[in-house]
């Protein structure tokens, strides 16, 4: 197949890339570079089935032509984290909404056979259900959040009115190699990494007895070009690891002193997917145990060599407009 992935330079788009090339199709990443790195890209791109192509998806003008012949589109641009996302809601909106709106009209005026959006578990914000199904009510506590569900009922839609074949992945915490190293104070394994490469006290939220549903990022690799292989049209799925696991266990596996830092508003104390929807239409499950993927990262410490080292009164200051605004809403 010929495949296009925007975002195909982050984290989750060049595993994927990788992958795709790996079961024989072509693939043309479309980056404008602002979280994603050609870095991230080295292992394939020498490969005669690999292009890339420095675009933004908010250029309209610019993205029709590269969808000629494109039989799969995975998209994955956005614009992640919580704070900026609060900061700057009109960024985020046209990234991940405007945005998504663009790729989807251009994929179905090309005509490409399969649709593929990477969703957010942290639409369904605080769950009232653990592990949390598709049903769950949506909840978003951050403008984040919003836009990308607001992106995943544009794609839904599309699917249901124009019978663009489309699936939306709901993400929970992944985690592996190539992750960010650097932008606004966000994903917790940056953070303790680049604490850990420089001695430094891991830096961890109220008592750490909180959960994530970390799922290693081959096995969301994997689950996308499972939806991209099937027949399923129309559906939304959690993609987790089937587990979760407290933040203390985490510690454990990195080893290292402990900060304890005041717990922030509007986060889960747990996220854990129900992942029966998935396994169901798609037999697919993770395969990548948590220590596993965490040994993996540590083996590739040094890759976090040049991301920002955290420390409480940092961190303090980054989240700031976190505790302004949803602190204010916990309060109402």
């Amino acid at each position: 197949m010929k495949t296009l992935i925007t975002g195909g330079a982050g984290f989750i788009g060049s595993h994927l890339a990788e992958l795709l090339i790996r079961h024989g199709h072509e693939v043309t990443v479309v980056d404008n570079l602002t979280s994603g790195r050609l870095k991230n890209l080295q292992g394939i791109s020498d490969s005669p089935a690999f292009h890339f192509v420095d675009a933004d998806i908010r250029d309209i003008e610019a993205l029709p032509p590269l969808f000629k012949d494109i039989d799969w589109v995975f998209h994955l641009a956005g614009l992640a984290d919580i704070v900026p996302s609060i900061e700057m809601p009109a960024q985020y909106y046209s990234t991940n909404v405007t945005g998504t709106f663009n790729v989807l009209e251009c994929a179905r005026q090309a005509g490409v056979k399969r649709f593929l959006y990477a969703a957010s578990s942290s639409s369904y914000g605080i769950p009232d259900t653990y592990p949390t199904p598709e049903h769950a009510p949506i909840q978003p506590q951050y403008p984040y959040a919003l836009t990308k569900y607001m992106g995943e009922e544009l794609v839904l839609h599309w699917a249901k009115i124009y019978k663009l074949p489309s699936v939306s992945l709901r993400l929970f915490n992944v985690f592996g190699t190539r992750s960010r190293t650097s932008g606004a104070y966000g994903a917790v394994f940056g953070v303790f990494l680049a604490q850990k490469l420089n001695g430094r006290p891991l830096t961890v939220v109220g008592d750490g007895t909180q959960t994530r549903d970390f799922t290693y990022v081959t096995d969301v690799a994997n689950a996308f070009l499972r939806a991209a292989e099937s027949h399923i049209s129309g559906e939304a799925m959690n993609v987790g690891s089937g587990n979760h696991y407290s933040v203390n266990r985490l510690v454990e596996l990195l080893g290292g002193d402990v900060d304890y830092i005041p717990k922030r508003p509007g986060e889960p104390d747990c996220t854990f997917a129900d992942v029966s929807k998935i396994a169901r239409l798609l037999d697919w499950r993770a395969r990548v145990p948590f220590a596993e993927g965490v040994a993996r990262m540590l083996e590739r410490i040094d890759d976090w060599k040049d991301a920002p080292v955290w420390n409480p009164a940092s961190i303090d200051q980054a989240t700031a407009t976190w505790f302004r605004y949803l602190g204010k809403e916990q309060q109402k």
